[in-house]
């Protein structure tokens, strides 16, 4: 009985003998990156330990894992490529080989037709710090299903100015889509004031989620056409501020742009840069946004849309900090529950002088009591002449001129004639869709009728003079919404 136990110690020990010769050729085939020989080096003393314990107690221990299952994992640490968490050297190779290999599907699956399924691969960042000269391209080959997280990215001096630190962007592709479903969470994007942050293009189904991006010289993210693209819970500015920065009147730069339609943009804050959101598509929605990027009193704009004639975008539960919206020849276009501060504002740019279906309601405007109006028209680029459907009430205001599309007044007077001027409050000039009143007397019952709506001005007459009071409501262009 001891010679047996005696014979399966002595084989256990030259398996740890072998184990531990197969730890010193690990290291000495491994580049001189200690970060890569330590996590080695963990891997094989924590097997040590427990195969000795397994022999001090007798026990048989444990299988190795086999290369197959180590192989089979579709998480790829850009570590492992002999990219630099700390910054010091160029990692812009290192983490291209480790997305072409994340690139590579396991199985024949695909997502929407023509788009390889990577089956939930990770390009993981460990937590470091790295230094790029060139653009993370995904590569042509349309696939999707990818996460790349945690970690940050910072251009070099030579990056080049005209592209973006990571870059949905192939050079050419066959398919509808160039990409589905690519995740980037739990990044730190710096551009270093030469590059854009993210670029997406033509891509359906993108999340990009719990991001800081910073120190963009164009746009801290980029999306053209594509579809669905959700933006959520992250931080964007040029410059790294809280607010009252000496340096704002020079805020340059888009923290995000958006050429497409139906995307998302929810729980984002946008603290520095020339305009926050820019919208040229429809269908896109807009809530929880706190934009303090470029006071408008500087030149800048919090949310611009910029797609004259078919608008199609919800701004909700925003807050417009000091910088307002413009919206040029809005069509659809809905605006409610935001806060806007600082004399912020909503300004209806025309281009082509249409404007039609808007509805700006429920709002909070403040202001510094300089008459900044919370609504007002842009027509320095010619009239708005096609009006229809445009709801502006119901808005709280302090400090800041009340515009509206829907007003009431009383007037008490003894006499034949009472008018109302309206214009100081209603948004168009010289335009009154719709007139409501009543005359209250306690004198008589007198013939009266509205006379003349022009200029703004109600004018209601009666055949004899009488103490009254008239009570008067107006609406301007609502049309089928009344």
């Amino acid at each position: 009985m001891a010679e047996r136990r005696k014979t399966f110690l002595d084989h256990h020990q030259n398996l740890f003998l072998r184990l531990l010769l197969a730890f010193f050729s690990i290291i000495g085939a491994t580049s001189s990156d200690g970060t890569e020989v330590l996590r080695r080096y963990e891997r094989v003393r924590f097997r040590s330990e427990s195969l000795l314990a397994s022999v001090s107690a007798g026990a048989a221990p444990s299988p190795l894992p086999s290369s197959s299952s180590s192989a089979s994992s579709r998480v790829y640490h850009v570590t492992d490529y002999g990219a630099d968490p700390t910054g010091k050297i160029d990692s812009t190779a290192a983490i291209l080989r480790a997305l072409s290999d994340a690139f590579r599907p396991p199985s024949n699956r695909s997502l929407i037709a023509g788009v390889a399924d990577l089956g939930g691969a990770e390009l993981n960042l460990d937590g470091g710090s790295y230094l790029i000269s060139s653009p993370i391209a995904l590569p042509s080959s349309p696939a999707g299903n990818l996460k790349i997280h945690s970690g940050s990215l910072r251009a070099s001096n030579n990056f080049p100015t005209n592209r973006y630190l990571i870059e949905l962007w192939p050079s050419q592709s066959s398919s509808a889509y160039n990409y589905e479903y690519i995740t980037f969470s739990s990044l730190m994007l710096d551009g270093n004031y030469r590059a854009g942050g993210i670029a997406i293009v033509n891509s359906l189904r993108t999340l990009i989620q719990s991001c800081y991006i910073v120190h963009f010289a164009s746009d801290g993210i980029w999306i053209q056409n594509g579809h669905e693209t959700l933006i959520s819970a992250s931080f964007l500015g040029q410059h790294i501020t809280a607010g009252a920065d000496p340096g704002e009147r020079s805020f340059s730069g888009t923290a995000i742009r958006i050429d497409g339609n139906d995307n998302s943009i929810t729980d984002i804050v946008i603290f520095s840069a020339a305009v926050g959101i820019q919208i040229a598509g429809q269908a896109n929605i807009i809530t929880g946004v706190h934009c303090y990027n470029k006071a408008t009193g500087f030149g800048g704009t919090g949310i611009y849309l910029k797609l004259p004639g078919l608008t199609q975008t919800r701004i909700v539960n925003c807050y417009l900090d000091y910088t307002g919206i413009v919206a040029e020849d809005p069509v659809q276009l809905y605006v409610s529950g935001s806060f806007f501060l600082g004399d912020a504002n909503v300004v209806l740019k025309s281009v082509n002088g249409v404007i039609k279906a808007v509805d700006i309601v429920d709002n909070m405007f403040a202001g510094g009591g300089g008459g900044v109006d919370i609504v007002r028209l842009d027509e320095t680029g010619g009239a708005f002449t096609s009006i229809d459907q445009v709801v502006v009430k119901r808005n709280s205001v302090n400090g800041m001129t009340v515009r509206s599309t829907a007003a009431r007044a009383s007037l008490e007077a003894n006499g034949t004639i009472w008018t109302i001027d309206f214009s100081p409050i209603l948004l168009f000039p010289n335009r009154i869709d719709h007139v409501q009143y009543a005359m209250i007397t306690s004198s008589g019952f007198p013939n009266h009728a509205l006379r003349n709506v022009s200029a703004n001005q109600v004018v209601i007459e009666s055949d004899v003079a009488v103490q009254a009071t008239v009570h008067v409501a107006v609406e301007q262009c609502q049309g089928s919404m009344a």
